[in-house]
Parts: structure tokens; C-alpha cells; sequence
């Protein structure tokens, strides 16, 4: 090949397995792989490390920035930092905890203009689906603005300025987005029977277990499963915590009704045995339940219950994340790991004997599905150039003040993984986020795109 802009040379992750091989990048695109000694007439050549291997740059489907508004606990350039730094590179921003959330088209310019010229990797955004703007156009409105899709909460969600929908209000939104075939995006928690599970709080760990039971996900999972059956829509159901709602996904999916589900790194690799009372850094919702349902949760990705492996990247200052003095109740949900959700859960997939292959598969080409931009997630001719080198093998201990993200908190401090990035590239150039060159991102099939 002639006037090539890089070729990359060792271990590449392809879609058909690992390989020795090249991979050739121009304009920005994956023009062609190859053998590893395939020539090439390139402006720029690198040849990875042996314990090194290139992998498809990750697409991290749910991720709060919260700017503007509570830049304190996050925000643009400080998040797409530690995401280039976990070889993330495409976020979609969630539309709540900025203020204003992300129900309007105008709310959506204002989040753009926060984001513009500040972004290390590409970033796209979810819209809002909450009461005040069901029925009134605006979700059509966003869907045309370019939005990937409707975030809703069917329990309250911590912030005022995003209230829940409830059954008739959840009813309505499918019915709505139905008529232009939008994703609801749905946070499953049944307010019913979170209310009759109601306790004090306080520093035990299991009795914050016991306030968001396994029925509260179930329950709300079966609500959006009639609505889909009702409407023939789409929904999608985020962070899955609990083993109860697996089976009613397999007998939705076996029926043909258009649900996929995530679930989060933290529900992977920690369980609720490991965490000690007090310690509110492991505090979110739904939360971290016992080894038994982390098995559970490994078999349904294994067996495509699952869809994909997300972070849930929802941080929050040192202050709100410790406020109460180990109260589970006072203190702030939530966990920071978008820039280890990969290690994260390799560390676990290769205890378990997982491959890397189907990490990447959960955590890169099954988000860029879920996020419908098929040329991400996957190292082929035609596919963007967005990669990230790997160090399977390499170990290191997480201190979270040597973390990318804003606050120096998160559930994994302390905790050794394996498997470091070393390096991340979007659109076949090196990220540097002092430089940032990410692109505000809008669904791919929207008017004008």
C-alpha cells in the first residue's frame, strides 16, 4: 500500500481472533489488515511490545459528565481524560445531574457548547425522558436533534430537576417513541417496593442491600416488558444488578420483543461480601449484591442475556461521597471507574477464564451496536481508527489520586488489576488530552447526518 498515514505492527485483536498481523490507518480509517510483515509505504510505523496487543478503542455507553451544572464532579475534559486513559474512545453522556438535564433541544445546544473543543474523545448524548416533556413534541425534537436515545428513571433519581415516570407516565414515553422507533434507556428500580423496604440507613452495608431489593428491579423490568409488548418499541435496561431479572429478559428476547440490557463493572468484580460497613465509596443504586449473582451475571453475558459491560461512570465529589460518616443512607451513589472499567473486569474475565476477545466484545463492539455506530468497536478495513494498545499481563495497584477522573475517589482504590493501556489513538492519532481533538458525536441516521 502506498500513502499510508501509520501502520501498526504486532498483536491485533480482530474480529476473527488474535493474530500477528498490520494494521494499516489513512484518513483517519483502517484502510487494511494485513500480514505483520505486509509492506507499506507509511509516514509513520509502530511496532508494539510482545506482552502488548491492540484492541478495538472502547465505546462506553453510560457515562455521567454532569457539566454544566456540577462540573465539581466531573465535566468534559476531565472525564474524556481518564476515558482515553482506559482506552475508552466513545463516551454518550447521560442527560441528568447537569443543569439543566438534557430535556429540551435548547438544554441539549447548551450541554454541546459546554462540551465543544473540550473532549479527548468523541462524545455523543442520551435525551431525558421525564414528565414535563411527554406529549409535548420535545422528544420527537431531540430524536431530530441528533440524541442516541431517552434516558428515564422509574424510581426517583436523586436530583429534582429529573423526576421518575411513573406506570402511566413510562406507558406514555413508549407510546411516544414508538411513532419514530426512539430507545428508551430505562433506570429499573419499582418505587413501590423500594417505598415498602424503607430503613433508617446507617453504616451496615447489608441493610442498604435490603432498602433496593431484588423485586424493585424485577418489578420494573416487567412493566417496560408489557410496555414493549404493547408497543412493538425499543428498550434497553441499564446496570442489571440482580440475578431475578435475567430470566424475564431470556423469555423477552425468546419472544422477539427489541430489549437489550447492560450490566457495570463493579457488579463483576466486587460483591457485597467484600465491602465493609461505612465504606459509601461502593454506595449505588441499584447496588452491589452477593457472589451468587455475580456468578449470574457472568453466565448471562456468557449466554447474550446480557448485551454489554458499561461503567456507569457517576461520580460525585470526596464531600457528598462520605457524607453522613459511613451512612449509607446520607451519603452520595455512585461509582468512578470509567478509567478502569477495562482492567476492571479483564482482571475478573481472566480469573474466570473468560477470553479477552469477549470483553471486547461486551465492552466495544456490542456498545457501538447499542449505540448504533457501526464503524466502532472493531478492527476491519472500513472501521475508524479508534484503538488502544494493551498490556494484558502488566499489574498495578489503583490509587485513585493518580486517576484521570475529577475527585480522588473510587470503589477500586487500593484493589491490584491487570492490564494497563498504554496507549489510546482516535481516528489513528495519538490522544492527548492537553490537545483534545474529540468530535461532538450525533446519531448517525438524524436529519443532516
Amino acid at each position: 500500500m502506498t500513502d499510508v498515514d501509520l501502520v501498526l505492527r504486532g498483536r491485533v485483536l480482530t474480529p476473527e481472533g488474535e493474530r500477528e498481523a498490520s494494521v494499516a490507518v489513512v484518513g483517519g480509517r483502517i484502510a487494511a489488515v494485513g500480514p505483520a510483515d505486509a509492506a507499506a509505504d507509511a509516514r509513520e510505523e509502530r511496532r508494539l511490545e510482545p506482552d502488548e496487543v491492540l484492541i478495538p478503542g472502547l465505546v462506553d455507553t453510560h457515562v455521567h459528565v454532569n457539566e454544566p451544572g456540577r462540573t465539581e464532579w466531573e465535566g468534559f475534559a476531565t472525564a474524556t481524560a481518564a476515558a482515553a486513559a482506559g482506552g475508552v474512545t466513545t463516551i454518550l453522556d447521560m442527560p441528568l445531574n447537569s443543569i439543566p438535564p438534557t430535556t429540551t433541544v435548547p438544554a441539549l445546544r447548551v450541554k454541546q457548547q459546554a462540551a465543544q473543543g473540550r473532549v479527548a474523545v468523541d462524545v455523543g448524548f442520551w435525551g431525558g425522558a421525564v414528565p414535563g416533556n411527554l406529549g409535548t413534541g420535545e422528544l420527537r425534537a431531540l430524536h431530530e436533534a441528533g440524541v442516541f436515545g431517552f434516558k428515564c428513571f422509574l424510581a426517583p433519581s436523586g436530583v429534582d430537576e429529573f423526576p421518575h415516570l411513573g406506570r402511566a407516565q413510562l406507558d406514555a414515553a413508549l407510546d411516544e417513541l414508538a411513532a419514530f422507533d426512539g430507545l428508551l434507556i430505562v433506570h429499573a428500580e419499582d418505587p413501590d417496593v423500594l417505598h415498602a423496604h424503607e430503613n433508617p440507613g446507617g453504616p451496615r452495608y447489608a441493610d442498604y442491600v435490603a432498602s433496593r431489593p431484588d423485586e424493585a428491579e424485577a418489578a420494573a423490568v416487567e412493566h417496560v416488558i408489557a410496555g414493549l409488548r404493547r408497543t412493538g418499541g425499543r428498550a434497553h435496561i441499564l446496570h442489571v444488578s440482580s440475578a431475578a431479572v435475567l430470566p424475564l429478559l431470556r423469555a423477552a428476547k425468546a419472544d422477539g420483543l427489541r430489549i437489550t440490557a447492560e450490566t457495570c463493572p463493579h457488579y463483576l468484580t466486587i460483591d457485597a461480601g467484600q465491602i465493609g460497613d461505612g465504606e459509601t465509596r461502593f454506595k449505588c443504586a441499584p447496588p452491589i449484591r452477593d457472589a451468587a449473582t455475580q456468578d449470574a451475571l457472568w453466565a448471562a453475558l456468557a449466554d447474550g442475556t446480557l448485551d454489554a459491560v458499561v461503567t456507569d461512570h457517576s461520580p460525585a465529589t470526596v464531600e457528598l461521597k462520605t457524607a453522613g460518616g459511613g451512612d449509607f443512607a446520607r451519603a452520595w451513589g455512585g461509582i468512578s471507574g470509567l478509567q478502569l472499567g477495562l482492567s476492571a473486569v479483564w482482571t475478573a474475565a481472566r480469573a474466570r477464564g473468560v477470553p479477552l476477545a469477549e470483553v471486547l466484545r461486551w465492552m466495544s463492539s456490542g456498545t457501538a451496536a447499542l449505540a448504533g455506530l457501526p464503524d466502532r468497536g472493531r478492527i476491519a478495513p472500513g472501521a475508524r481508527a479508534d484503538l488502544a494498545v494493551f498490556a494484558p499481563d502488566e499489574r498495578f495497584t489503583v490509587d485513585a489520586h493518580a486517576l484521570a477522573h475529577r475527585n480522588p475517589v473510587t470503589a477500586y482504590e487500593g484493589r491490584e488489576l491487570r492490564g494497563r493501556v498504554r496507549a489510546t489513538l482516535l481516528a489513528g492519532e495519538p490522544v492527548d488530552p492537553a490537545a483534545p481533538a474529540g468530535r461532538l458525536l450525533s446519531r448517525p441516521d438524524a436529519p443532516g447526518d
